[in-house]
Order: C-alpha cells, then sequence, then structure tokens
C-alpha cells in the first residue's frame, strides 16, 4: 500500500500559534477550588531566576537510589510578598460588585488608573456577601526583588467556604502575603504545584522548526525545508492545518505536577551564588525550588497554582534539598 501522507504538523490545542496578550495568563480558578480541602489562597505570583543543579537526598519509596545523595536539575522561582487591591464578587461566573483598598503602593498609582469616587468600604462590602464566590485581585511588591518597580497584577482565586474566604480577607487585607500563607505544611504534604506562563519569544521561525517537519530530499526544487505539498487545486485554498511560517514562542503555557525541592527565606537560608544568578542578579525575599525546567525566560512573571491533576507518581516523589551544585 502506498504511505499515507498529511499535511498537518503540531498539536491542534495550541491553535492559533500567535503572542500571548497578556504576560500573566488567565487562569480557571472554578476547576482549581476542587483540588484543595483547606482554606488559603490557590494562586501565587513568582519570579523566575533560573536553572541550576542540587544536591538532594533521594527519599522516595522503592526508588533504586533511594537514601543516596543524587544531583537533579531544578529551578529557582523568587516569590516576593503580594498585597490585596480589590475584592471581586462573581455570580453566575460574572463580577457583580467590587471595593478598591484604599491602601496601595505608589507605583501601583502609576501604573493603574483608580477611580475618583472612593468606594464603599470593605466593612460594608461584607455585608452584602451572600453565597456568591469571592476572589481577591493581587499585586506583586516587586520592587523588594530589584527587577523593577512596576508591580504586576493577577486574580487570585481562594479556596473553602464563603466564611473561610471572608476571614482570610480580612485577615491579610492590608497585609503583606508571603509565600507561606499559599504553600503552608497542609499544602506541603503533597507537594505539587502547576505553573502558568508565557514562554521565551523566538519571533518569526520558518515551518520546519516550528512544527518540527521532516526535511525534504536534497534536490527539492521548491526548498528542503519547506512542507511539500499544500494539498489538491480544487477545492483551490490553503487550509488552516498546513504547517507555515509565523510566530513561535512568547505562547501561554502550562507545566502540570511540578515537585516542590524545598521553599524558605533568603534570610534564613541563603541559597545565593557569590556572582549573582544569570541574568538574574541575587535573590533578596521567599524562594520556591521545584524539580525540572519551567517555561520562560530570567525574571519571567509566573502564576504558581494548586495543581489540578496531581498523580500518584509525582506526589510519591521525595527529595530533601542539601545544597546547590
Amino acid at each position: 500500500m502506498p504511505k499515507h501522507g498529511h499535511i498537518r504538523k503540531g498539536s491542534l490545542q495550541f491553535y492559533p500559534r500567535k503572542r500571548a496578550k497578556k504576560i500573566l495568563p488567565r487562569v480557571n480558578w472554578y476547576s482549581i477550588n476542587n483540588s484543595r480541602k483547606d482554606a488559603g489562597l490557590l494562586g501565587f505570583i513568582g519570579y523566575k531566576v533560573g536553572m541550576a543543579s542540587a544536591y538532594v537526598k533521594d527519599n522516595t519509596q522503592h526508588s533504586f537510589t533511594k537514601g543516596k545523595r543524587i544531583i537533579i536539575p531544578i529551578s529557582i522561582i523568587e516569590c516576593p510578598p503580594i498585597k490585596i487591591l480589590s475584592v471581586r464578587v462573581y455570580k453566575n461566573g460574572k463580577i457583580v460588585r467590587e471595593v478598591l483598598n484604599d491602601n496601595i503602593e505608589k507605583e501601583l498609582k502609576r501604573k493603574i488608573k483608580l477611580p475618583k469616587q472612593k468606594t464603599k468600604k470593605i466593612e460594608d462590602f461584607f455585608k452584602e456577601i451572600e453565597n456568591d464566590d469571592v476572589r481577591i485581585v493581587v499585586y506583586s511588591i516587586v520592587k523588594k526583588t530589584g527587577i523593577k518597580k512596576a508591580p504586576d497584577i493577577s486574580e487570585i482565586g481562594l479556596s473553602g467556604s464563603i466564611n473561610d474566604k471572608i476571614s482570610f480577607i480580612k485577615e491579610h487585607y492590608n497585609k503583606e502575603i508571603v509565600l507561606k500563607d499559599f504553600i503552608n505544611d497542609e499544602f506541603l504534604k503533597q507537594g505539587l504545584v502547576d505553573i502558568r506562563g508565557v514562554t521565551k519569544g523566538k519571533g518569526f521561525q520558518g515551518s520546519t522548526k516550528r512544527f518540527g517537519l521532516n526535511l525534504q530530499q536534497h534536490k527539492t526544487e521548491k526548498g528542503v525545508r519547506g512542507p511539500g505539498s499544500g494539498g489538491p487545486w480544487h477545492p483551490a485554498r490553503v487550509e488552516f492545518r498546513q504547517p507555515m511560517a509565523g510566530q513561535m514562542g512568547f505562547f501561554t503555557r502550562t507545566t502540570c505536577n511540578n515537585k516542590i525541592v524545598s521553599l524558605g527565606r533568603i534570610s534564613e537560608n541563603n541559597i545565593n551564588i557569590s556572582s549573582g544568578f544569570k541574568h538574574y542578579g541575587i535573590i533578596k525575599n521567599d524562594y520556591l525550588i521545584i524539580a525540572g525546567s519551567i517555561q520562560g525566560p530570567a525574571k519571567r512573571p509566573l502564576i504558581i497554582t494548586s495543581p489540578l491533576r496531581s498523580t500518584k507518581k509525582q506526589i510519591k516523589k521525595n527529595y530533601e534539598f542539601l545544597e546547590l551544585r
């Protein structure tokens, strides 16, 4: 039988392959809400420091290297504190009420337009909330990192009952929320996070690099790195499934079930190298170390969330962080 030809390459899951609209992606908090049993934040804002190699002690059950000192690739994320910008109430998937926090950073006032009229107080706002969904809009205090001054803003969902959400907002309304408020001891028992962010941009690329096509025979008249036949003459049109040249990189992607190796505060456990991390500098705040790689270049803002679909294979991994290699 003749070889079956096809014109499509690459997954249609990521169609269309165009640049991301926002540097911090949108998150479906409804689906993640069911993945966490305790009350608290469902996400946090972090900044990618880079990759490194680390010495860890493998405590994974039934592992060939159990109890031994091994080297694994890791990614480091710096997580400066965040603060609440506003509180939103959702009903049937739409925003019905929102109250703005008056006590915000001056760098944020330069970035966004604030309403001239003052909104109602947060105490009066909580009295109107019934059985709706409540979320918070937060901003990162990124000036504490030394990367930049302008904060990044994102909406973060809350887990628990409506009373748990209201009590969390009351407790942290005018306070700095740190990484430990998101990844607590209960969360660390599972030890998995999803990372949402924008990948490294590579600009306009050809179809071979963009879709992984095989090279044509070297005597091909119309180019070695092209897609070959574009389909029949009739219907006389180019189908959208054809692998064409275009934008590559700077896409919104999610890496699921990243294993937490360690987290801490730089004042308690200094993991900085003497010259600073390449293209980033020195870590000054809380940090999160996860096994493997994540998307984006250094200094790229990321959203760290609770895992949507945790797997037993990743949960059973257990690494004790020793030192950077």
